[in-house]
């Protein structure tokens, strides 16, 4: 079957210079050239299997730990919000969660199932797709610890079910086979209470809106913390917290949080990134790196 024909029988929506400021955390980003939603996993294999094999790929889920610079992305963006989100009990320990699944939902399905020690998912603002690729934390607790076997599929449509072992993962970043994106994630954990587990969600997110700017436009956390350090202590002690460049200000909340006013543009939150590094190399010798990814080209001067 040609490229033309795999096309023409795709069942998911395509919108065509689609803002991206519609779709990240932050509400900032140029336009994507492409951008589509796939009805399912078998209509996500076979659209990947009609594009050219050049063709730069985005993959986006709830937009948060992105910032995509305000000339947009020069490609096809596949957005898996309210898409292959499917979750389900696969053994009376293990769920099976796709992609597109909030990280929230995982969490609380875990919880209605009686299992302990996947609560801490309901603190990551993103999907599992996101949370797999960059081995995404929160309250002490990291995706691939619970992870015990992951669906991956690449630009020609090819799905695979790989182990964790196939993998090198870090603090903050996963390597693996390349050319490959996460479709779906195997979680195990400990039989214990529902209402237990239930419980502990709602302490985790009420510790996390009394800590963080929630609400307000942003990514998530910025900086990676340097190992026995932590990135907003070394902001706050560089001065840098309540900082601005046009909308875009470092959080008096949480200093590793940067939010946006309102009007800010991905220019002025790269810029107010650059500076924070900076400043706290300048007052403390170290460097910090983002946790954040960013996508895209710059608008041009004038």
């Amino acid at each position: 079957m040609s490229a033309v024909q795999i096309m023409n029988q795709m069942r998911g929506e395509m919108r065509y210079d689609e803002p991206l400021s519609y779709h990240t955390s932050w509400r900032v980003g140029g336009p994507a050239r492409r951008f589509y939603r796939p009805q399912d996993s078998e209509d996500l294999v076979q659209f990947l299997q009609g594009l050219p094999v050049n063709e730069p790929i985005l993959w986006l889920g709830l937009g948060s730990n992105l910032l995509v610079r305000d000339a947009g992305f020069n490609g096809t963006v596949i957005a898996l919000k309210g898409r292959i989100e499917r979750m389900e009990m696969v053994s009376e320990t293990c769920l099976r969660a796709e992609a597109g699944a909030s990280c929230a939902r995982v969490a609380r399905l875990g919880a209605r199932e009686g299992l302990v020690g996947l609560e801490f998912l309901a603190g990551i603002p993103g999907t599992m797709g996101g949370a797999l690729a960059m081995n995404a934390g929160a309250f002490g607790g990291e995706t691939w610890k619970s992870v015990t076997a992951v669906e991956t599929v690449d630009r020609w449509g090819q799905v695979r079910r790989r182990r964790p072992d196939e993998f090198r993962i870090g603090y903050r970043q996963v390597q693996g086979t390349s050319g490959e994106w996460f479709l779906a994630a195997y979680l195990e954990a400990e039989p214990g209470d529902v209402q237990a587990g239930q419980r502990r969600i709602r302490q985790l997110l009420e510790l996390r809106a009394a800590s963080q700017p929630i609400g307000l436009p942003s990514c998530g956390s910025v900086f990676r913390n340097p190992k026995g350090k932590h990135a907003a202590r070394l902001i706050e002690a560089a001065g840098m917290k309540g900082v601005r460049i046009g909308g875009a200000q470092v959080s008096e909340k949480h200093a590793n949080f940067i939010i946006n006013t309102g009007g800010a543009t991905a220019a002025d939150i790269e810029q107010l990134i650059e500076r924070v590094q900076q400043r706290v190399e300048q007052e403390s010798g170290i460097r910090l790196e983002t946790e954040v990814h960013m996508i895209g080209e710059a608008e041009p001067e004038r």
